[in-house]
């Protein structure tokens, strides 16, 4: 401890507080406390010189001024030498006497304290009596503070990091994004006996953790403390062997949409830990938004941009050390400087700025665009100094669905026509129709409006049956219910279904300038003729294609196609690769090398000729309802979604009587033929906590982080691949169902497969995300133990998951640990990795937690206690030994 204050030369002011117990007079003077106050880091010592003082130690922990508390003692001696005299430090001691049990002289003497060494201190104070809700005791730092704020001027808080010496409040980091709090004045941020750094909220008399800072594997021997550096970074601090201080944790590890001199964005390869700036939801909301500039997941080296964390739009190359390859107004300032660096172990991206005073950052801003601003102390004002894309509108989704973007306008984002903004101010979520579709059995009374000189959106399919004319093309897609716009260009039909996302305006003549007819209501579409709105030869375009679509009722619907008479393979920006059935059987040599069967059809092993030779995975569907079923659940999510931790869906083919999906090959197989080789045995505990956090990740992802969640409904080892770093991937998605984030439960027809089966499937109940966590805890107790929940080796396989459950609960870990790993794993990850799983597979769904509380318990930053024996397992038990 001494060392490490030590290092940071900071001013420390020691107080020793005499306190007299009993009556004045008596003489029984003792010294009770000393209060360490240092400049910049959160941190009191106290000390008891013969016995514990509850009352002092109820005014500290009830006082409105929250302090960590990193170490105490029982000998004053030893609390000296420990390092709170400062040596080689200037230190300023005072003695007081306090006689009585005076509470408002002991609150005084911490006024006196605080107010020497931070002389905002007071004022602050203050100003938090005159309001309950202001935060007491901003933290002062060099050039940074960290402290309470609300943004949009309600009743959300965040506690965030800012700029001191500047008029205009900037916040550089926030640390409870995603969970603010109402009343800063019953929270307070400590140090916690185990080191943490954690945001509590007091409730009813109970302290609730709203943030804690991640746990690592490196702890400390001696007191953690905190630290507000003047890069504004926010550091923990341990002592290691022989003295040294070490990095606990720190913001700049974590950042949030912002990126200051020495901070970085990049990838830990050795921990697959990304340093991601993550937008704000918009100007006035902190919570994570849309836009995501973060390394290529897929090991280019390449930053990239992405929306929604599905769709990338913006690719700024790799880092020359200079500048971004497609940014060269970069290397047009001298007053920076990058460091890029991409070796066996990271990848970043960090700069500084070559004048120490010059005031600078990065970022990603709720539009999606990486901004660079630098301060002006003349105009008083941030000044941007570049953007990329250089174009707001080369942002997707900029303008959300069915927004039109128009970079020639002073407002950029506008509504298409019969649609009004969702929220005015907010293009976040686009627009809204003014009147409702109608569609049912293919026929359909609404019409079209074109909608001139435009960029499509991508995430088209083309329709090769209904190319014969524009007419053709609009009844098409009239008698598809899902169908909401056609295009008719160079003899081909384009149609799309959902929401349009991404339609630029652009000049006439412009290169891709095109005319998009958008499906309307036809209240819409007759109040749009009575303003003249479209042309006569439109609209009888208009009129041809609804009068075709009233007479074509034989046809219930018509399935996307697109056919290549090259037989060749087209990529579309933000869209899945469409095959033909003719190249995927060239690259599979005729479907010859099966990899496996499953209940929808096989799988074969193939190679895509795209000049890398890319192995994949060529799943051909078989059976005309189900594998059209899942089919249709593999498109509609992982076509739109990506994570590190689900497969990757590169394309499909779909013709008249085939359909088939291509998948990135992972050359380890599944979880489950992992689990049956000789070869698991030989995976470490490393490697199978792992797959246990890439799987709750993963799943966390579709539960809580996709525009719509997604429900896996079958989430078992057979559905779990491995790459040939053995990280796993979530597959199989063919079961999978989109819930709307307005509702909650969605589904009650029963899915999955039996051991892996939540309680409410078998009830008949409706079904959330929580199901998906009840098959994840039954996997997890697999993992740990090498056995398969349902196994047939003997009278007693059946009751695996309770004589499990019952061993965690009496605190067992090691007993459940497969043999064959002879002991050898980390008892601590054991145990996390036991309790969440008993906590997962609770009968009522109430009791499990998310996946992302999941995640959080693995990692170690949420702490859970012992769960209770799930005695709904009992019956299934009874059940298994009757048949046994």
């Amino acid at each position: 401890m001494e060392q490490f204050l030590a290092e940071d030369k900071y001013q420390v002011v020691i107080f020793d507080i005499e306190y007299t117990i009993g009556h004045v007079g008596h003489n029984q003077k003792i010294v009770i406390a000393q209060l360490c106050v240092r400049h910049d880091v959160l941190l009191y010592h106290y000390h008891l010189a013969t016995r514990p003082c509850e009352r002092f130690s109820r005014f500290i922990n009830s006082s409105d001024y929250s302090f960590a508390m990193v170490d105490t003692t029982n000998d004053l001696k030893a609390l000296k030498v420990s390092g709170l005299k400062c040596p080689n430090l200037v230190n300023i001691q005072h003695h007081y006497k306090v006689w009585g049990s005076d509470k408002n002289k002991l609150n005084s003497l911490v006024d006196l304290a605080l107010a020497i060494i931070d002389p905002y201190y007071m004022k602050m104070k203050n100003e938090g009596k005159k309001d309950k809700n202001a935060w007491p005791s901003v933290w002062h730092g060099g050039k940074f503070e960290l402290g309470f704020f609300s943004p949009a001027g309600d009743s959300n808080y965040y506690v965030g990091i800012w700029y001191k010496k500047i008029p205009v409040q900037t916040v550089i980091w926030v640390m409870n994004r995603d969970r603010p709090v109402s009343d800063p004045s019953s929270s307070e941020l400590t140090l916690a006996p185990d080191g943490k750094l954690v945001l509590l909220l007091n409730e009813n008399q109970q302290k609730r953790p709203v943030w804690s800072s991640a746990s690592h594997a490196r702890t400390s021997n001696g007191p953690v403390v905190a630290a507000l550096l003047d890069s504004g970074n926010l550091v923990l601090r341990g002592r290691q062997p022989g003295n040294s201080s070490e990095v606990m944790w720190q913001s700049f590890e974590h950042p949030t949409d912002t990126l200051v001199p020495g901070g970085w964005v990049g990838l830990n390869k050795s921990s697959g830990a990304y340093q991601a700036l993550v937008s704000w939801r918009s100007a006035v909301d902190p919570s994570t938004g849309l836009y995501m500039d973060w390394v290529d997941p897929s090991g280019s080296g390449q930053y990239t941009f992405s929306w929604n964390g599905t769709t990338v739009y913006h690719r700024v190359g790799a880092s020359s050390g200079q500048r971004f390859a497609s940014v060269p107004e970069m290397g047009m300032s001298s007053r920076y400087k990058y460091t890029s660096v991409n070796n066996d172990e990271e990848v970043s991206f960090s700069f500084e700025v070559v004048n120490p005073s010059t005031l600078s950052r990065m970022v990603m801003s709720p539009h999606g665009q990486l901004t660079m601003f630098d301060w002006s102390s003349e105009s008083g004002q941030w000044l941007l100094h570049w953007a990329t894309p250089t174009s707001p509108c080369d942002v997707y989704s900029v303008c959300g669905p069915f927004g039109l973007c128009d970079v020639a306008s002073s407002q950029y984002c506008r509504c298409l026509p019969a649609f009004d903004a969702a929220s005015p101010g907010d293009w976040t979520g686009g627009c809204a129709r003014k009147t409702s579709l109608y569609c049912s059995n293919g026929t359909s009374p609404d019409g079209f409006l074109p909608v001139q000189n435009v960029k499509l959106p991508s995430s088209y399919f083309s329709d090769a049956d209904a190319a014969g004319s524009s007419g053709d093309c609009g009844s098409a897609c009239l008698r598809n219910c899902s169908c909401t716009a056609y295009a008719y260009s160079g003899g081909g039909c384009l149609v799309w279904g959902g929401d349009l996302r991404n339609i630029q305006q652009v000049t006439d003549g412009e290169a891709g300038s095109s005319t998009l007819f958008l499906r309307v209501a036809a209240a819409d579409l007759a109040a749009a003729s009575n303003h003249g709105g479209a042309s006569a030869n439109e609209r009888d375009v208009i009129l041809v294609a609804s009068s075709v679509s009233f007479l074509t009722i034989l046809c219930l619907f018509v399935f996307v196609c697109w056919r290549h008479r090259r037989l060749k393979t087209v990529r579309h920006d933000g869209s899945l690769l469409v095959f033909s059935h003719g190249h995927l059987a060239r690259c599979t040599d005729n479907f010859s090398q099966k990899l496996g069967m499953g209940s929808f059809g096989s799988v074969y092993k193939g190679t895509l000729r795209d000049g890398d030779h890319t192995a994949v995975a060529v799943k051909r569907l078989e059976g005309s309802a189900q594998g059209e079923k899942q089919f249709r659940a593999e498109v509609r999510t992982l076509g739109t979604i990506h994570h590190v931790n689900l497969v990757r869906l590169r394309g499909f083919c779909a013709t008249r009587r085939e359909r088939l999906l291509v998948y990135d090959y992972m050359p380890n197989g599944s979880l489950a033929s992992a689990m049956a080789g000789p070869s698991f045995g030989l995976l470490d505990w490393g490697t199978r906590f792992g797959i246990m956090a890439g799987v709750a990740r993963g799943l966390a992802y579709l539960h809580e982080q996709c525009q719509e969640r997604i429900v896996h409904c079958d989430v078992k080892p057979e559905n779990i691949l491995l790459d040939a770093a053995f990280h796993p991937k979530v597959a199989d998605f063919g079961m999978a169902k989109l819930i709307g984030r307005d509702f909650s439960h969605a589904l009650t027809t029963a899915r999955g497969t039996v051991g892996y089966l939540a309680p409410e499937w078998v009830q008949g109940l409706p079904i959330t995300p929580k199901a998906d966590v009840y098959s994840y805890g039954m996997t997890l107790l697999e993992l740990v133990s090498g056995r398969r929940n349902r196994d047939a080796g003997g009278r007693g396989a059946g009751h695996f998951p309770l004589w499990a459950a019952t061993k965690v609960s009496e605190g067992q870990f090691v007993a459940l640990l497969d043999e064959r790993l002879a002991g050898d794993a980390d008892v601590v990850e054991l145990g996390r990795a036991c309790s969440v799983a008993c906590w997962c597979i609770q009968q009522s769904e109430a009791m499990r937690p998310t996946m992302g509380q999941v995640v959080q318990v693995l990692e170690g930053s949420l702490m859970v206690g012992a769960a209770p024996v799930p005695r709904h397992l009992e019956v299934f038990c009874a059940e298994d030994s009757r048949t046994l």
